[in-house]
Protein backbone atom coordinates (compact mmCIF):
# COMPACT_ATOMS: atom_id res chain seq x y z
CA UNK A 1 0.00 0.00 0.00
CA UNK A 2 1.54 3.11 -0.89
CA UNK A 3 1.38 6.11 2.08
CA UNK A 4 1.86 9.75 1.72
CA UNK A 5 3.91 11.18 4.32
CA UNK A 6 3.28 15.00 4.63
CA UNK A 7 5.91 17.10 6.72
CA UNK A 8 4.69 19.55 8.52
CA UNK A 9 6.86 22.14 10.11
CA UNK A 10 7.30 25.19 11.68
CA UNK A 11 10.07 26.89 9.59
CA UNK A 12 11.96 29.14 12.21
CA UNK A 13 12.64 25.09 14.05
CA UNK A 14 13.91 24.20 10.47
CA UNK A 15 16.14 26.71 9.79
CA UNK A 16 17.45 27.02 13.34
CA UNK A 17 18.79 23.11 12.56
CA UNK A 18 21.49 23.97 10.13
CA UNK A 19 23.16 21.71 7.79
CA UNK A 20 23.72 18.95 10.36
CA UNK A 21 19.86 18.04 10.06
CA UNK A 22 20.10 18.22 6.29
CA UNK A 23 22.75 15.38 6.24
CA UNK A 24 20.26 13.59 8.56
CA UNK A 25 17.24 14.06 6.21
CA UNK A 26 19.54 12.74 3.72
CA UNK A 27 21.01 9.84 5.44
CA UNK A 28 17.08 9.05 6.20
CA UNK A 29 16.30 9.14 2.06
CA UNK A 30 19.42 7.33 1.13
CA UNK A 31 18.46 4.09 3.78
CA UNK A 32 14.32 4.14 2.43
CA UNK A 33 15.35 4.67 -1.01
CA UNK A 34 17.78 1.37 -0.11
CA UNK A 35 15.33 -0.19 1.50
CA UNK A 36 12.24 0.15 -1.56
CA UNK A 37 10.30 2.08 0.75
CA UNK A 38 10.57 5.51 -0.56
CA UNK A 39 8.82 6.13 -3.98
CA UNK A 40 9.06 9.67 -4.32
CA UNK A 41 9.98 12.72 -1.68
CA UNK A 42 10.86 16.56 -2.29
CA UNK A 43 10.87 19.14 0.20
CA UNK A 44 9.08 22.22 -0.90
CA UNK A 45 9.92 25.71 -0.74
CA UNK A 46 9.23 28.69 1.96
CA UNK A 47 5.84 29.76 2.29
CA UNK A 48 6.36 33.01 1.67
CA UNK A 49 6.50 32.29 -2.15
CA UNK A 50 3.37 30.08 -1.65
CA UNK A 51 -0.28 30.90 -2.93
CA UNK A 52 -4.05 30.00 -2.37
CA UNK A 53 -6.60 29.40 -4.93
CA UNK A 54 -10.16 28.73 -4.62
CA UNK A 55 -13.07 29.64 -6.93
CA UNK A 56 -15.95 31.42 -4.77
CA UNK A 57 -19.31 33.16 -6.71
CA UNK A 58 -17.79 32.11 -10.66
CA UNK A 59 -14.65 33.93 -9.90
CA UNK A 60 -11.11 32.74 -9.22
CA UNK A 61 -9.40 33.97 -5.90
CA UNK A 62 -5.27 33.84 -5.73
CA UNK A 63 -4.30 34.68 -2.39
CA UNK A 64 -0.36 34.78 -1.41
CA UNK A 65 0.74 32.36 1.47
CA UNK A 66 -0.68 29.15 2.94
CA UNK A 67 -4.23 28.88 3.63
CA UNK A 68 -3.92 27.46 7.17
CA UNK A 69 -3.02 30.18 9.91
CA UNK A 70 -0.88 27.77 11.83
CA UNK A 71 3.01 27.47 12.85
CA UNK A 72 3.92 24.38 11.63
CA UNK A 73 3.49 24.36 7.44
CA UNK A 74 4.38 21.83 5.04
CA UNK A 75 7.28 21.21 4.19
CA UNK A 76 7.73 18.40 2.11
CA UNK A 77 6.32 14.76 1.42
CA UNK A 78 7.35 11.68 0.50
CA UNK A 79 5.80 8.74 -0.77
CA UNK A 80 6.04 5.14 0.70
CA UNK A 81 5.46 2.05 -0.22
CA UNK A 82 4.51 -0.18 3.55
CA UNK A 83 2.28 -3.09 4.12
CA UNK A 84 0.27 -1.17 6.98
CA UNK A 85 -0.22 1.91 8.38
CA UNK A 86 2.33 0.58 11.36
CA UNK A 87 5.01 0.05 9.53
CA UNK A 88 4.79 3.90 7.81
CA UNK A 89 4.19 5.22 11.17
CA UNK A 90 7.48 3.16 12.13
CA UNK A 91 9.25 4.76 8.60
CA UNK A 92 8.36 8.34 9.75
CA UNK A 93 9.45 7.97 13.55
CA UNK A 94 12.74 7.35 11.90
CA UNK A 95 12.58 10.69 9.76
CA UNK A 96 14.84 13.68 11.61
CA UNK A 97 12.08 15.71 11.06
CA UNK A 98 10.26 13.68 13.63
CA UNK A 99 11.95 15.81 16.42
CA UNK A 100 10.99 19.28 15.58
CA UNK A 101 7.97 18.70 13.44
CA UNK A 102 4.90 16.74 13.12
CA UNK A 103 4.01 13.83 9.97
CA UNK A 104 0.55 13.33 8.60
CA UNK A 105 -0.02 9.62 6.95
CA UNK A 106 -2.81 9.64 4.55
CA UNK A 107 -3.06 6.38 2.63
CA UNK A 108 -3.46 6.73 -0.97
CA UNK A 109 -7.10 5.94 -2.47
CA UNK A 110 -6.85 3.26 -4.95
CA UNK A 111 -10.03 3.74 -6.67
CA UNK A 112 -11.90 0.89 -4.59
CA UNK A 113 -13.55 0.94 -1.55
CA UNK A 114 -14.02 4.29 0.75
CA UNK A 115 -12.11 7.01 0.56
Amino acid sequence: MRYLMIHWIDEAALNAEGTEFEIEVGEWAAEMDRRSVRLQGEPLRSVSGAATVRIRGGEVLVSDGPFAETKEQIAGFDLLECASMAEAAEIASQHPTARIGTFELRQIWDGAGQR
